[in-house]
């Protein structure tokens, strides 16, 4: 087998393993906020105890690229696709890590409907997984359009978030409302907007990944 056969063969691994890791986030996503709807406490506690499955796909593939780099000298669109690679991980992690931290929320909470907080919260939760699902399928895919229009997306998820604390302080302006609770959901709102912010750093490094540009910046 030639090197440069074992190059591509192991690049391709790469890929699938990082597709495997954004997939399991992605999933304990969705699993996170159908426990919340139908009030499924033990899903919600089986997210907590699996965060380490999601550390140590981190940890394999910043391994592999880091032997693509020192073992295989590659060229430079294959550097930018495993630097780039590199990178996403980073931020794919980073959206595992804020999960688990809504779960925490949501077991504080004890479960509550927190669209009775702000109406706007249940469509924010859509939004930020579509754009995190958009732009992992961007940078799988080599899409420098469909990443370019993730990072235009994020300004719903931004909108969102503000119609979000507009609804939290008209909720507290309620002599009924529990400001604990509150702040729990403007928390959980601002690790979804923070997913969104994750989603916009995978699209740009897809366009890096094409280009060797960041933000209009010439890196490699």
């Amino acid at each position: 087998m030639s090197p440069r056969t074992l190059f591509e063969q192991e690049l391709s691994q790469l890929r699938d393993e990082l597709k495997k890791m954004c997939f399991q986030v992605e999933a304990v996503y969705d699993r996170l906020f159908t426990a919340m709807e139908v009030k499924d406490e033990d899903t919600i506690l089986a997210i907590l105890e699996q965060d380490r499955m999601v550390k140590d796909m981190e940890k394999n593939i910043e391994s592999r690229c880091l032997s693509l780099i020192t073992k295989q000298h590659p060229i430079a669109r294959d550097l930018r696709t495993v630097s780039a690679s590199l990178k996403v991980v980073t931020d794919i992690k980073r959206v595992g890590d804020i999960v688990t931290d809504m779960a925490e929320l949501v077991l504080r909470l004890q479960m509550k409907d927190v669209s009775v907080y702000s109406g706007n919260l249940p469509l924010m939760v859509k939004e930020s997984k579509a754009l995190l699902h958009n732009a992992v399928g961007a940078f799988l895919r080599r899409s420098k359009e469909e990443a370019e229009n993730v990072i235009a997306g994020d300004d719903k998820v931004d909108e969102l978030f503000n119609r979000v604390k507009d609804d939290l302080v008209a909720h507290l302006k309620e002599e009924t409302a529990n400001a604990d609770d509150c702040i729990d959901v403007l928390m959980i709102a601002k690790y979804l907007e923070k997913i969104g912010d994750h989603a916009v750093n995978v699209g740009e490094w897809e366009i890096f990944q094409e280009t060797g540009n960041m933000r209009d910046t010439r890196l490699l």
